[in-house]
């Protein structure tokens, strides 16, 4: 069990939320958590409760760090016809979209599959496509929120 809490981030613009925590040994290294599915009017209301996010059984991608000129976009969508960096690892989420994997320190951008399109929809301040940090004897905490069909 990890029990030591080193540092944390957060992006704000589409509720990704990264919290770094310390591990004892090299396997408590890499990435872990959630990818939750989003459909639906997302819309605050007084009158409306949101429904509690919900898991999904997916597979996830990790590639090399990944910039906006390193990928074929359909227009200005975040869906991606190719991406040109190095596919690093794949991941399967359980019925949960619970997934932890290993990885080397570095950095790293996660996409997901619709179809034959990958699928990403948030950046960094440099145009990095869903960017995540491994650092030395660290597991970072990742919620992936799929939400291409939602409305906000």
């Amino acid at each position: 069990m990890l029990n030591l809490f080193h540092s944390g981030f957060v992006f704000t613009m589409t509720g990704l939320i990264t919290i770094a925590v310390g591990g004892s040994n090299q396997d408590n290294q890499g990435i872990e958590g959630h990818v939750y599915r989003i459909s639906g009017n997302q819309m605050p209301s007084p009158d409306v409760k949101l429904s509690p996010l919900k898991g999904i059984k997916t597979t996830l991608y990790i590639f090399d760090l990944t910039s906006l000129n390193q990928v074929s976009r359909q227009g200005q969508s975040m869906f991606y016809k190719s991406v040109q960096t190095k596919l690093v690892k794949k991941v399967q989420t359980d019925g949960s979209g619970y997934f932890k994997v290993s990885l080397p320190v570095g950095h790293y951008s996660l996409f997901v599959k619709k179809d034959s399109m990958y699928f990403a929809n948030w950046f960094d301040g440099s145009n990095h496509i869903s960017p995540v940090a491994v650092l030395p004897e660290q597991v970072t905490k990742i919620d992936f929120k799929i939400d291409y069909d939602a409305h906000y």
